[in-house]
């Protein structure tokens, strides 16, 4: 097993690895930033070494003084969590060169599955449905132009590189496909380091489907089920659930097995996600891999019993699977809300500040993933994610129940917080029909924004 695991990473992510290195008698080495300086996983791990400033460039994407930390702290792992340098294959590379288990796949992986026009023609080769879109990227704007022509608009110009929502604009005629092409490409630039992009016919209204895998190096691959991901504000997640309450029993069985498809196809190792979206007719399309831990790996976790995280070390290790299909049992049903310092009734503008007063919930089947606490600065240089909190019931609709009161219980003040959003969603009677789709909540926001009414019951 690995001794000593340095956490690429910062927030609640940290916190998450040190856990689990931890239970598993692994020591840790935070790295952080000037503007971290202090916060919840530098105190946790065994040991915390600055890495430089507040912005990212210079701190949690400074892959140099990662690695260099990790030698000088006599590392043998690098976990990198999800964001900054997660997907970054070159990272990988790096730190397997010198010597350093990287907690996630091979580079060459990264490689293929990041770039997601090579990853949809390797997905197509396999046989596993892919979104109508170009084979390759698009050079120019031009290029965009007549792609677009021939798989008629609607069309989303995509980032190749990166994901999280990054990189993707839509182009509804030919007049808006030049500036979709532009911001795509620069965005994807900016946040990935690569502009490149390509055309995908827009499928409207789907659901977002993404499977849980694990695969091993010996060739053994298994998946943990579906998360449902469908409620989004500008391709970002908001609320995440699993099972989804919009596959029956075969459709469920069909995505699964094109799941360890993709993942076999890749030749994956370690924890990966393969993503899905389902149109209105019951027809699903793989839209690509995210070869990290996911943001929502809770609900899986909850309903599986699976320490993905743990699974994730174990992996890393050079150690098999220790668990096979047939060994996944699936109970009841979980709900993530990932409570962020933002504000929906602005645009969800960020809202950094300084927390006051902190009360998180708690309870029977309620978790909570947070590296927040009482006088914590929510700081303008990173992800506004504040915690997520996790419940778990037998049904549903115990599910919900649950998850309205464990929103109740949490308090924040200091910052301004979405949390009125999430607590009206618990109440939509679209979300509790289970009829909604990617578009749902920016189409209805000043709907779901409005005071809950005395009799809205399940």
């Amino acid at each position: 097993m690995l001794k000593r695991v340095l956490v690429a990473n910062r927030g609640e992510i940290a916190v998450r690895i040190i856990r689990a290195c931890r239970e598993m008698n692994i020591e840790t080495v935070a790295v952080y930033s000037e503007a971290d300086r202090g916060a919840l996983f530098t105190t946790l791990a065994t040991r915390a070494v600055c890495i430089g400033p507040a912005r990212a460039e210079e701190s949690y994407l400074n892959a140099d003084a990662i690695l260099t930390s990790a030698l000088a702290a006599k590392c043998d792992g690098i976990h990198p969590g999800f964001g900054f340098l997660s997907e970054n294959a070159a990272f990988a590379a790096a730190a397997r060169e010198r010597g350093l288990a990287f907690v996630g796949p091979p580079p060459e992986v990264i490689t293929a599955l990041g770039d997601k026009s090579a990853a949809r023609r390797l997905m197509r080769k396999a046989g596993v449905p892919i979104v109508p879109g170009s084979d390759g990227i698009a050079e120019t704007a031009e290029d965009a132009r007549r792609e677009a022509a021939e798989l008629g608009y609607p069309v989303l110009v995509k980032a190749s590189a990166g994901g999280g929502g990054r990189g993707i604009r839509r182009a509804d005629s030919e007049r808006g496909i030049e500036t979709a092409f532009g911001e795509a490409s620069g965005e994807a630039l900016a946040c990935f380091g690569d502009g490149g992009v390509y055309i995908e016919k827009l499928i409207e209204n789907p659901r977002h489907i993404e499977f849980q895998i694990l695969a091993d190096s010996f060739g053994n691959i298994i998946h943990l089920g579906e998360r449902d991901c469908t409620l989004q504000r500008r391709n970002q997640k908001v609320l995440e659930e699993a099972p989804s309450p919009s596959l029956g029993k075969d459709m469920r069985f069909e995505l699964g097995e094109a799941a360890v498809r993709a993942a076999r196809a890749s030749g994956y190792v370690n924890a990966g996600t393969a993503e899905f979206i389902l149109d209105g007719e019951g027809n699903y399309y793989f839209i690509e891999m995210n070869t990290r831990i996911q943001v929502e790996h809770p609900v899986t976790e909850m309903i599986t019993g699976v320490d993905i995280v743990r699974e994730q070390l174990h992996i890393a290790s050079g150690l098999p699977l220790r668990c096979t299909q047939e060994d996944i049992k699936f109970s009841g049903h979980a709900i993530e809300c990932r409570v962020n310092a933002e504000s929906p009734e602005d645009g969800f503008l960020p809202c950094p500040g300084r927390i006051g007063f902190l009360h998180l919930p708690g309870g029977f089947g309620v978790r909570v993933d947070s590296a927040a606490y009482p006088g914590c600065e929510v700081t303008p240089y990173y992800d506004s994610m504040l915690a997520k909190v996790i419940v778990h019931g037998k049904t549903r609709n115990e599910a919900i129940l649950r998850m309205r009161r464990a929103l109740e219980e949490l308090l924040i003040t200091g910052v301004k917080t979405n949390l009125g959003l999430l607590y009206m969603l618990m109440f939509s009677t679209d979300y509790l029909a289970g009829k909604t789709d990617t578009g749902f909540i920016e189409r209805n926001l000043d709907a779901i924004l409005r005071p809950v009414e005395k009799d809205m019951m399940l």
